[in-house]
This record gives C-alpha cells, sequence and structure tokens, in this order.
C-alpha cells in the first residue's frame, strides 16, 4: 500500500490540477527567478506600503516574504485550500518576525472576507487548476476595492497554465479590464483592474 501511495504522490507532481503539499519544497528553488522573481512581481503589483494584499495559493511562501516586507503599515493574507502549504508558509515567514500576514483556509468555492477589502490580490500559476474559475472571479471582484487589482501570473512548465489569450477572454467576461500585460507567451504576468 505505501508504493501504490508513493507513485500517486510522484505522478502527481507533474500533472494537472491542485499541486500537492508533499512537494511545497520545489517551490522555492530559486531556479524560479530565471521564470519571475519576487523583486519582478512586486514591481508588476505596484504595490504601496498600506495596502491590503490577498495571495491566493501561495504554496510554500516564496513570493509572500517579500511582499509581506513591502507592507510596513498594510497586511498580506495567505489563501489556500491546503492547510499544510499555509503551515509550510507560516513557518518560513515566523522566522522572519514579521506580524503583518494572515492565513485563512479555503474550500475552493467561497472566498470568505468582506466586500472590497484589498487593493490587491494575486496569484501564481493557479487559476488553471481552480475548477470553478467564474465563480472564483466574481468572488475575488466582490472582495477586491474599486481599482483594486488582480494580477495573474502564468509560468512554463505548469501543466495547467492558461495561455494570454484564454485568460484575458476569461477574466474580462467576469467584471474586470485589463490593464497592463508583462513578460513573454511563456511567462507572463497580467493585471486586470476592477472598474
Amino acid at each position: 500500500m505505501k508504493k501504490d501511495n508513493n507513485s500517486i504522490v510522484i505522478k502527481s507532481f507533474a500533472s494537472k490540477g491542485v499541486f500537492s503539499h508533499q512537494f511545497a519544497f520545489t517551490l522555492l528553488i530559486p531556479l524560479r527567478n530565471i521564470f519571475l522573481s519576487p523583486k519582478q512581481l512586486i514591481d508588476r503589483l505596484e504595490l504601496e506600503e498600506n495596502f491590503n494584499v490577498l495571495e491566493i495559493g501561495p504554496g510554500s511562501g516564496y513570493f509572500s516574504l517579500k511582499i509581506a516586507q513591502i507592507l510596513t503599515k498594510g497586511k498580506l493574507v495567505l489563501a489556500d485550500i491546503q492547510q499544510e502549504m499555509l503551515d509550510y508558509a507560516k513557518k518560513r515567514i515566523d522566522k522572519k518576525g514579521l506580524k503583518n500576514v494572515e492565513y485563512k483556509l479555503c474550500d475552493g468555492t467561497r472566498l470568505d472576507f468582506g466586500n472590497e477589502v484589498f487593493e490587491r490580490v494575486f496569484m501564481v500559476t493557479v487559476i488553471g487548476e481552480v475548477e470553478n474559475k467564474k465563480e472564483y472571479l466574481r468572488e475575488i471582484h466582490r472582495i477586491l476595492k474599486e481599482s483594486g487589482i488582480l494580477s495573474i501570473s502564468e509560468l512554463a512548465g505548469d501543466p495547467d497554465k492558461m495561455s494570454k489569450e484564454e485568460l484575458k477572454e476569461l477574466v474580462c467576461t467576469n467584471g474586470f479590464k485589463l490593464k497592463k500585460q508583462f513578460g513573454s507567451s511563456k511567462n507572463y504576468t497580467v493585471n486586470f483592474i476592477k472598474p
């Protein structure tokens, strides 16, 4: 039985669907900076120190740590459907003594936050894994402040990666307007604004 469980976990590493928490450590490999570094993402998010920011699907917190350090008068909320991922990210963030980070376990359907709470919502290689994309985008629209930005990054090698065209059509037909695009078709960030 143990061998079967191991083969299932190994198969899940490179297959479509939710990235398994058992591979959280692989999300911290510095080689990721070739595709998107925390500094690049921070620049693309146009952050201000007093913003409230939501990161959906933070994994092990590869981007979270640097973003939390920018939000000296605001806060970063990490939302994930896997408690193990939140625990992993929390352990890393706690080591740095950051107190402006909150953790929220989600059910994959509803984002349990009030209306118009965040200036920024971002996700990196997550949107393709979301089953109910339209409902999730409506939830993000609800929790974003007016003129807030939804930032979605997709990277080469992700088996669930959406093309820029697919992403823009999906997001713009669910209440957002295109604001700015970065990168290439292989590795990109697209920012959408809530009008």
